[in-house]
């Protein structure tokens, strides 16, 4: 196949096979992963046997690259990655494009087969701009302080994780058995992670067929190390982040190059209102005050590299925005600059996103008034916006009467924010401005949900008004901005959830379904063309699962959830079948015939644990449930939280029966079953809470549950696990186990204490020996 029908053909390919039609996939899932593999080919094409030379071959296929990357910058085509697991192989991919095509300087562009010229900025934007996409960069720095176990599933995804994920994925793929016999028959295989919880799954390592140069890349680990510009910028981009800018010397080359950026920037101010890359100062030296023919305008173009022009950049948006806070530099001028920049080199916008959502973090700059004078207005539409806003989440059970900014006060901005926004807005709306949304909207709407109410409102009824299709979108992702600052409102979603998947007929939630089930819990997504009034009421496992991402503290989600789960027990416990006639028996506490089953009681409970483990381990992994079982459980049975006093026996014997149930399979869907991996930490937080579990049994400390509760829970929990889990009992200490036996036999469980010993193996036996004699 010739060059031209390369360009023409491959990229158009990769997106028919890897484009979803009407929710469903156009062709067999088999092509469509033979898709994700060959766009990671076409964007590492081999090097030639010839080629020699300072030159690399990535600069010969620039036209094709080009093509590749507009392709794959679809937020439907990265979706599709992220879907099969691909991020780390794809930013493995772009990061050599990337330190080629910004190591150089532009020349003379190349002519794609289509007549379109291509320039190395467009190549390295497009390259750049979809890596940083990747992992996320555009979470403001107060995000960063929370990554760890406190972090919502997913906001691990920093460039070094990518790295890191790739390099142990191409460790294990040729170290298992089934990989080192493919290996030698010359073929290679794949496995993809079934660990719930993890991000990104695993791909499928390409077969026997591919290309040297496809296979050179796979075989070998990559680190940020390897790509001595990006790693530069990287490091620049964290100081950024971590601190404010200290400024530059004169004599810096930085300040040669930030001089030039904006004599470009603003060539047709006059001396008077000239900014200078010296924070804060002006410099008529800069800038020309005449406007000059277009050839004068091209050559005050700076043709350097990419990586040269971004590291300038901070320094650029710094003294343009200071300038603006003095007074002299108007808005419109300083949007107007930040355009012509981000139409030079694409690239530049993300730099100017990361010092925008840094610095709003950082609250010293002073609010802009969005009069419509200086800065654009949001009157026409903001109360609107606001108050679909509380009608999307009091359709969801969610009621926040603090939503709405009283009287007539003024909206404003963070000075950064209003930059941010006006600078977007004036993005053009078609397909050749998709890498820019695909990088300003999330950081847009991140940035603006960590900002002070009504900054979302205020955001997202300017954009409303510049594309008015998108008002329904644009007002269901504002109101999840809401959770990122109330915890209230995490807690009356994670209720709703409760009660639309259980079937609830109280009147929590007007517009839930009493039948419940995920058909309930999920709805049918999105919806606002169906809906004749405008949008369709959004179920609130559907608004969840669209939310906890943006949740910056969810410490508190697991004792919530609990809470919620020995709740639905009890309530289960004392409902009576009569109830749909509204009847509900005052001093009838037991399960009795007239009431409801036990199975069917049983059933709704082990849906409620089910239902609450599922959202625990999405909302925070295995760091969640390694803080439930260290921290909440053990609070819980130690103060007796949320139990009453005097509840009947069949009340607290289910209330343990339905802790035991949660917590086993948190710990299952975080750490696994069988043997893996994560056995190590599974180890750890297993002999933890199996330790608390022996402690107590031996009354070395006092409870404050019920002890129907307490003794429920244990028989339960290891119940479950010699059952389901024997794995786990084979992580723990041996003394342990011969505690729990021993705590067993006291409750005359002996069948059950010898079943743990005996799951124990044989370092187990004597004390197995030992109870059998006793």
């Amino acid at each position: 196949m010739d060059q031209r029908r390369k360009e023409l053909l491959l990229p158009g390919f990769c997106v028919v096979h890897l484009l979803p039609v009407d929710g469903m996939f156009s062709i067999q899932h088999s092509s469509q992963e033979h898709a994700v593999h060959l766009v990671l080919k076409l964007l590492s094409p081999p090097a030639p046997p010839d080629c020699r030379g300072p030159v690399s071959h990535l600069v010969a296929n620039a036209p094709l690259l080009y093509a590749v990357l507009l392709a794959v910058t679809s937020a439907d085509i990265v979706h599709v990655l992220s879907l099969y697991g691909m991020f780390p192989e794809v930013a493995v991919a772009l990061m050599p494009i990337c330190e080629v095509f910004g190591s150089i300087s532009p020349t003379v562009p190349q002519t794609s087969n289509t007549g379109e010229d291509i320039s190395v900025y467009m190549v390295f934007s497009c390259a750049f701009l979809l890596l940083l996409k990747l992992w996320k960069f555009y979470r403001p720095p107060h995000e960063h302080c929370m990554l760890g176990k406190g972090a919502p599933v997913g906001s691990e995804l920093t460039l070094e994780y990518l790295l890191l994920l790739r390099n142990n994925r191409l460790a294990s793929s040729f170290n298992t058995p089934v990989e080192n016999s493919a290996k030698e028959n010359g073929q290679y295989l794949g496995e993809r992670s079934s660990v719930i919880g993890s991000s990104l799954p695993q791909p499928l390592i390409p077969v026997k067929g591919q290309s040297p140069g496809a296979l050179s890349l796979i075989a070998q680990p990559v680190f940020i190390d390897s790509f001595p510009n990006f790693n530069a910028w990287y490091r620049q981009h964290k100081a950024c982040i971590a601190s404010t800018l200290s400024g530059i010397v004169r004599c810096n080359p930085l300040h040669q190059i930030a001089d030039k950026l904006l004599n470009m920037m603003y060539r047709k101010l006059s001396k008077g209102g000239t900014v200078s890359s010296t924070t804060g100062t002006s410099a008529s030296s800069s800038l020309s005050n005449s406007s000059g023919s277009v050839g004068e305008e091209a050559s005050l173009r700076p043709m350097l590299p990419a990586w040269d022009i971004l590291g300038a950049v901070p320094f650029v948006v710094d003294a343009v925005l200071t300038a603006c806070a003095h007074g002299r530099l108007s808005p419109r001028d300083l949007t107007t600059g930040l355009r012509d920049l981000v139409d030079f080199l694409p690239a530049s916008l993300a730099i100017i996103v990361s010092y925008f959502t840094a610095e709003v973090t950082r609250g010293v700059w002073k609010p802009a008034s969005m009069n419509g004078t200086d800065w654009p207005s949001p009157a026409a539409n903001l109360h609107n916006i606001e108050s679909q806003i509380k009608e999307v989440l009091a359709a969801t059970g969610v009621h926040i009467p603090s939503l709405t900014v009283g009287g007539n006060a003024p909206a404003t901005l963070p000075l950064p924010l209003a930059a941010l926004v006006s600078l977007t807005i004036t993005f053009k709306l078609d397909k050749s401005a998709e890498h820019l949304h695909g990088v300003a909207g999330p950081a847009l709407e991140s940035t603006a949900g960590g900002s002070p109410w009504p900054s979302t409102p205020i955001v997202a009824a300017l954009w409303a008004q510049k594309v008015r299709r998108w008002h329904d979108y644009i007002v269901f992702f504002s109101s999840r901005t809401v959770f990122k600052q109330d915890k209230h409102a995490v807690v009356q979603l994670l209720k709703s959830c409760f009660a639309a998947a259980l079937g609830s007929s109280n009147s929590l939630v007007s517009k839930l379904t009493v039948h419940g089930g995920v058909g309930a819990l999920l709805g049918h997504g999105f919806r606002s063309h169906l809906a004749p009034g405008g949008m369709s009421p959004v179920a609130p496992g559907f608004l969840y699962l669209r939310t906890y991402r943006a949740i910056y503290d969810i410490m508190f989600i697991p004792e919530e959830i609990l809470s919620l789960v020995v709740g639905v027990a009890r309530d289960l416990s004392t409902m009576e079948t009569d109830e749909h006639c509204g009847q509900t028996g005052k001093s009838a506490h037991r399960l009795k015939s007239r009431q409801l089953s036990l199975a069917v009681v049983m059933a709704k409970v082990k849906q409620a644990s089910t239902l609450g483990a599922s959202l625990l381990c999405v909302t925070g992994g295995s760091g969640l449930v390694q803080i439930l079982y260290q921290e909440t459980l053990p609070t819980w049975f130690l103060s007796g939280s949320g139990t009453k006093p005097k509840s009947e026996g069949s009340v607290s014997i289910l209330e343990g029966y339905a802790i035991a149930h949660f917590s086993i399979l948190c710990g299952a869907c975080a750490w696994g079953m069988n043997a893996s991996s994560l056995s190590t930490k599974r180890a750890q937080m297993i002999n933890y809470h199996m330790g608390f579990l022996a402690s107590a049994l031996q009354q070395k400390f006092s409870l404050g549950c019920e002890h129907a509760t307490w003794k429920a829970y244990v028989i339960g929990f290891l119940s479950m696990m010699i059952t389901c889990a024997p794995n786990w009992i084979s992580d723990v200490n041996l003394e342990t186990l011969r505690k729990l036996a021993i705590g067993l036999r006291w409750w005359h469980e002996p069948e059950l204490a010898l079943a743990l010993l005996e799951r124990g193996g044989c370092r187990a036996m004597s004390a197995a020996a030992e109870l059998v004699m006793s």
